[in-house]
């Protein structure tokens, strides 16, 4: 670590110090786990977003949204949570932390034990019916998948994106899944483009916010509405704001200190300044 990221690292301690930290996180936290991010240096190539209104729209939409997915889910389900992640799940141990929200789906922060924590866009985890809206975990439809379309085994490397997926050649010949209780359509649950975060889970992570006295953002460019709606809320508190971001982000101008450093060498130094 370079002296003058220290200091700045260091600089955010003493304003965080005697606080208790509500975080923000995003894609950015996550690429040291092997999980591309969405934006900036190393981020896998942009393409259009599967929209729900598309999704919806087509069983030819639902193939290709589900044969990616299953080919991604291979490496971004066996995703281990990295230094940063471990860091914040520390913090909260110690009471330095109120918990995190993200607007990761990949489950990380979990694993890596933190215990408060609002998934604002949703679960890769978990899988619901769009007719009955039975849940079902992930594994269970994957078995599915494989079990209806057992020539996937010879489809190895992929390429994968951010939520998980990759972008499939083809989808002839692929089967979707369906829901074991009604036979209906099944979806991810997570939020697509062109959805709202569910009005009670926003609530949760305003509640969340409304627990501390600073807010610590970690990995996100910030550039999804849903993140500068917590900005704003963090703003008519006047908190503390600290960014640790590679990339520079909508509320830099906002914000008490940025670091432009990775998550995992900025978090866990942190964890070791905070008394």
């Amino acid at each position: 670590m370079t002296t003058p990221l220290r200091a700045q690292i260091e600089a955010a301690a003493d304003l965080l110090a005697g606080r208790r930290i509500a975080f923000l996180t995003g894609a950015g936290l996550s690429t040291d786990s092997g999980i591309p991010a969405y934006r900036g240096e190393g981020s896998a190539p942009r393409r259009a977003p599967m929209t729900l209104q598309a999704f919806l729209g087509s069983d030819d939409a639902q193939r290709r949204y589900w044969l990616g997915g299953h080919l991604g889910w291979r490496s971004f389900g066996t995703a281990t949570p990295n230094a940063g992640h471990r860091a914040i799940a520390a913090l909260e141990r110690t009471g330095r932390s109120v918990g995190v929200v993200t607007q990761n789906v990949d489950g990380l922060h979990l694993a890596a034990g933190s215990e408060r924590v609002v998934e604002l866009h949703g679960t890769m985890r978990a899988v619901l019916c769009l007719r009955c809206g039975q849940s079902f975990a992930r594994d269970a439809v994957a078995a599915q998948i494989d079990a209806r379309n057992p020539w996937l085994d010879v489809l190895t490397e992929v390429l994968l994106g951010p939520d998980g997926d990759v972008r499939p050649e083809t989808t002839e010949g692929f089967a979707l899944p369906v829901c074991t209780v009604c036979g209906g359509a099944l979806k991810p649950d997570v939020v697509f483009f062109g959805e709202f975060v569910p009005a009670p889970r926003f609530a949760s992570a305003e509640a969340l916010l409304r627990s501390g006295d600073a807010l610590v953002v970690a990995g996100s460019s910030l550039v999804v509405n849903s993140g500068i709606r917590i900005i704003e809320r963090a703003r008519r508190r006047d908190l503390p704001l600290v960014i640790v971001d590679l990339e520079p982000t909508r509320a830099d101008v906002w914000a008490s200190a940025t670091i432009a450093a990775s998550t995992s060498i900025v978090l866990p130094t942190l964890l070791e300044l905070l008394p």
